[in-house]
């Protein structure tokens, strides 16, 4: 058992490590011009919601999206409301990536892995961030393939088989669990592409692994909330208005999960494929539903946590 956890820990590493080259690669790509662009597009809320999801899926993290809108509004630069629009958008944005690898893309992870490592070192420099993107997919795609072999073992462990149950018969346990992992590693898109791994392999129950996935949508808020400490409070509107958001869109799902559950399956596919599907309608759900009222939530918010510089 230990030497199987230690093999999970290390697959763990890898894929977050894939991870973090593939976001930088495709971060360099966008050539610093990322800032540039919200503070350009993001002029409305309908706007600012398709700035937030086209970014988003360009640097595959959400986190880092609303944190530079905390950025940027603390500095002045961006109204709150402007930045509420992107973070919107930002939620939608962040599903891509696990409805992508739900085609199954693993025969791609070595030589993506390769050709993307031969191009970041000895490519043209302009190439070069397209070579980390793309090293950082294969890097990803063998981490997640690791870390299935080697906790397949451990859920057939008393200890580990008994969390699986108990997570199985109590989704807000599960939940929380969700928001736990997606805080401490700050990416929710990391999480939902671990429990989609872990749910096709049936490792975890699918039932589980939907909750797990929508409370990693609370814990990647985290990111926000850190950036926003010490800032302006408009900076902490940002980040408040991100977290109420999600809070409010799992307290609403939790409750009828089942249901949920079977409005995803109306959609098919196997177990990632759900996971993922569960991802993306609660994100597309919960933007559509603030989205008509997107100035009426941003005043709230206002009021909830007022700017003094505004009394």
């Amino acid at each position: 058992m230990f030497w199987h956890l230690v093999a999970a820990c290390a697959a763990l590493t890898v894929f977050l490590l894939g991870l973090r080259v593939m976001r930088d690669g495709l971060a360099a790509m966008a050539d610093g011009s990322l800032r540039h662009w919200l503070l350009r597009l993001a002029r409305t809320p309908s706007r600012g919601i398709v700035t937030g999801i086209v970014a988003t899926a360009l640097i595959q993290s959400s986190a880092a999206v609303t944190a530079i809108c905390v950025g940027l509004v603390a500095a002045g630069s961006m109204p709150f409301r402007h930045a509420l629009g992107i973070v919107l958008g930002a939620n939608v944005g962040s599903t891509v990536t696990p409805q992508m690898l739900a085609f199954g893309l693993w025969g791609l992870a070595l030589p993506a892995l390769l050709i993307g490592a031969l191009v970041a070192i000895l490519g043209p420099s302009r190439l070069r961030p397209a070579g980390l993107a793309l090293a950082g997919l294969g890097g990803m795609l063998v981490g997640l393939d690791a870390l299935s072999h080697s906790l397949a073992p451990l859920s057939q462990t008393p200890a580990f088989a008994g969390w699986l149950a108990h997570a199985s018969h109590n989704v807000w346990w599960a939940a929380a669990a969700g928001c736990l992992a997606s805080a401490a590693i700050q990416s929710s898109t990391a999480t939902t592409l671990i429990t989609m791994t872990l749910c096709d392999q049936h490792i975890i129950p699918t039932m589980a692994g939907i909750a797990i996935v929508l409370g990693a949508n609370v814990g990647t808020c985290a990111t926000a909330v850190i950036a926003a400490i010490g800032q302006p409070r408009a900076a902490m509107q940002v980040a408040l208005g991100h977290v109420i958001l999600n809070v409010l869109g799992v307290l609403a799902v939790l409750p009828w999960l089942p249901l949920y559950a079977s409005w995803v399956d109306l959609l098919g596919g196997d177990a990632a494929r759900h996971i993922a599907n569960a991802h993306t309608l609660f994100n597309v759900l919960s933007t559509l539903a603030v989205w008509p009222i997107t100035t009426p939530y941003a005043r709230f918010i206002e009021r909830l946590w007022p700017d003094q510089r505004r009394t």
